[in-house]
Formats: structure tokens, sequence, C-alpha cells
């Protein structure tokens, strides 16, 4: 009996504020009631290293052009030693074979080909030759955006690198990274 008189209450203090609306006005209320009751919650911006996959936290890490990364050595050695490209990279050194040499170019194109910023974690930012207090505070502009800020001097590879400096690239990264490591 309690709560029919509590609901009786809540009826009479919430009813003559509705009843006056018209439609489309009541279900919004109704909506954003729901909403607020049962609606899912935002969830938190969060990030991973663009390559090593690794969690990064919010104000850590280092954003990176494609540019930075396609055009470091020690990144491609690292990439083509990976378990997943191993076998390829083996392959292409000691056996010659042309369908992993063609697999080592797709790997290139893949990387080389994204148009966004990389966000790098503090475990993989010694592959890479760049600014590193530049890298930092740009990441820092990257998460205050929640990931969609680029900056301004962000350009396509092929415009930073130029034809010339793509060619040496790719040459490196399909011909000659892990060369060390596969011929242990």
């Amino acid at each position: 009996m309690a709560n029919a008189t509590l609901l009786g209450i809540q009826r009479c203090i919430i009813i003559p504020a509705y009843v006056g609306l018209p439609q489309n006005s009541k279900q919004q209320i109704l909506m954003s009631v729901l909403s607020s009751l049962f609606g899912k919650k935002k969830k938190p911006f969060k990030a991973s290293c663009a390559i090593s996959k690794e969690p990064v936290e919010k104000g850590y890490g280092y954003l990176l052009s494609t540019a930075d990364v396609i055009s470091s050595k020690k990144f491609w050695d690292n990439i083509m030693i990976e378990p997943e490209t191993m076998a390829y990279t083996i392959s292409h050194f000691k056996e010659n074979d042309s369908m992993a040499t063609k697999m080592r170019g797709m790997i290139f194109e893949k990387h080389s080909s994204v148009e966004k910023p990389w966000i790098i974690s503090d475990s993989i930012i010694h592959l890479f030759d760049v600014d590193k207090s530049k890298a930092r505070q740009e990441a820092q502009q990257w998460w205050d955006a929640k990931g969609q800020y680029a900056p301004e001097d962000f350009k396509p590879v092929a415009e930073t690198l130029g034809e010339d400096g793509f060619a040496d690239v790719k040459t490196y990264a399909v011909m000659e990274a892990g060369r060390q490591r596969a011929m242990m």
C-alpha cells in the first residue's frame, strides 16, 4: 500500500508537467530518461601502440608520421623478423623465393600506405630517429583530441620522402631488412 501511495505522489508531481507537452516532446523526455537509466556509458578513449599493440596510457606515447615510421631501418628489421613474417624473410634470403619477396613487398605496402599518424609506445620509440620531444608534444595534442589530431606538417609519404627517398626505403624494406637474422 505504501508503494501505491508513493507511486500516486510521483504521478501527481510528474503528470501535470508532462500532460501539456506535445507528443514528440514526451517521446524525447521518455527516451532521455530511459537512456540515462539503461543507456551505454561512453567508454574512455584508449589507445594502443600502432606497432607493438601494447596499451599506451593517456598522456604518454609519441606521435609519428608514416614517413617517420617507414624511414627507419630498425623498424623494418624488426617487422621482417617477427614470427608472422620470419618465414618470408628466410625464404627470401636463403632460397631466393620470389613469392616470399612479393609478400615482403605487400608488407611494405601495408605499412607505407597508412594515412594517419601513428601512436607509438615508449618501448618502441628507440627504433626511430625522430625529435622525441616534439613527437611527445604532438602525442599530447592527439590525446587531447581523442585521436582526431594530425600535425599541420603531416603529409603523404611520397610527398615527404620524394620519389627517390621512397624508392630507397622500399628497396631496403623489401630486399634487405632482416638479412642478418635470417642468415644465422
